[in-house]
């Protein structure tokens, strides 16, 4: 079913308060019933750098910390009071367990002192639904469509059929594309997080520069790989041992890493498209879709095949709350639509792992199973 501008249903009666907190970004948005965003927050926590990636366990203590100012703050941005909420939702996987824990925690608290309901959204899922958010993409964002998901985390090609109707069509056998870009930038000296760094060197860089490989391009299906590239990239900087990288050979590098990511990636996606001959649309999301080399990759593959690309703004690429909103409006919105009662997730608990596969249980007469 479509339900791309959410009607006014009684079903979903008043905003939705949102919160994520699935990795290192704490945030907190709430959205009207049609998906307008009141207010939203996001604190990117800056506990991590020295580490070189997330610490969990810093996280999960800084998530703690931070949601009852933020939330608090979120509802004064929104000129509401808790009393004004409608329901309560939060990423509840997939995600580091200790964030997850917190924010879930906080969220079914929140809906129990207030005798709201409380919506279990699946990280992955709010990402792979942000483009149908109103006026996000020109037109709407019709089901079916193919998401291309790329973040520190993820790496995935996914057909959207519908509110909790997924297909993996092919994903990562090793490092995610943000891990990659990461992992490479601290070997050029960029510290963390890598990729916006690594974007900005590589601006002055050569892409022709140094060759490099592409890892399974030109092979069937859309699984992707880029171990072999870090590899290949590492082998480059050997001769310079602990000595400091001259700037035009860093930028080349950057320059030429970044491109055979995109060369890859625009590959595997060509692939999954012939996979979903259904689709209307092309949609990227997830923190290095907003890498700017990619978009234009991607936007040449989706003219190539007829269709229309679509990549949220940079601050609902990365991790936020408003993509959680939203997927619970919509989920909600399906129940309406299915006749099925509006859920009530207070028992379900956190999942570091959870498939999109799964979430079409959820739509079943019977009671959900997540």
């Amino acid at each position: 079913m479509s339900h791309q501008n959410l009607p006014k249903n009684s079903a979903l009666a008043g905003p939705v308060l949102a919160i994520e907190s699935s990795c290192d970004e704490t945030a907190c948005a709430i959205l009207s019933s049609e998906g307008v965003c009141l207010a939203q927050r996001v604190v990117s926590q800056d506990g991590h750098a020295d580490f070189g990636g997330v610490v969990p366990e810093i996280a999960a203590r800084a998530h703690l910390a931070l949601l009852p100012g933020l939330v608090q703050a979120t509802l004064k941005d929104a000129g509401m009071t808790p009393d004004e909420v409608g329901f309560v939702a939060a990423s509840t996987g997939p995600g580091l367990i200790g964030g997850l824990i917190v924010g879930a925690s906080f969220a079914k608290g929140l809906a129990l002192s207030l005798g709201k309901r409380f919506v279990a959204v699946n990280h992955v899922e709010a990402h792979a639904l942000t483009a149908r958010l109103p006026g996000l993409v020109p037109g709407g964002a019709a089901f079916p469509y193919l998401l291309l998901l790329v973040s520190g985390g993820h790496c995935q090609c996914i057909a959207v059929e519908g509110v909790g109707r997924y297909r993996k069509l092919g994903g990562t056998i090793d490092d995610a594309a943000g891990e990659a870009f990461d992992k490479v930038a601290k070997m050029l000296g960029l510290g963390w997080p890598g990729g916006p760094a690594l974007e900005k060197l590589a601006q002055s860089g050569n892409p022709k520069a140094i060759p490099l490989p592409r890892p399974l391009m030109g092979r069937a299906g859309c699984d992707f790989s880029f171990s072999g590239l870090k590899t290949a990239l590492s082998q480059k900087l050997a001769p310079y041992g602990l000595e400091p990288l001259p700037h035009q050979f860093a930028a080349d590098l950057a320059a030429s890493f970044q491109q055979a990511v995109a060369d890859v990636v625009a590959d595997r996606v060509t692939n999954a498209l012939k996979m979903m001959p259904e689709a209307g649309l092309l949609v990227a999301a997830g923190g290095v879709a907003a890498n700017s080399v990619l978009r234009a990759r991607l936007e040449e593959v989706a003219a190539s095949a007829g269709l229309r690309f679509a990549a949220p703004p940079l601050r609902l690429c990365t991790d936020n709350a408003v993509m959680v909103g939203w997927a619970a409006l919509e989920t909600c919105q399906e129940a309406a639509d299915l006749g099925l009662p509006q859920p009530d997730d207070s028992t379900v608990r956190p999942r570091p792992r959870w498939p999109l596969e799964d979430m079409a249980a959820r739509f079943t007469p019977q009671e959900s199973v997540v």
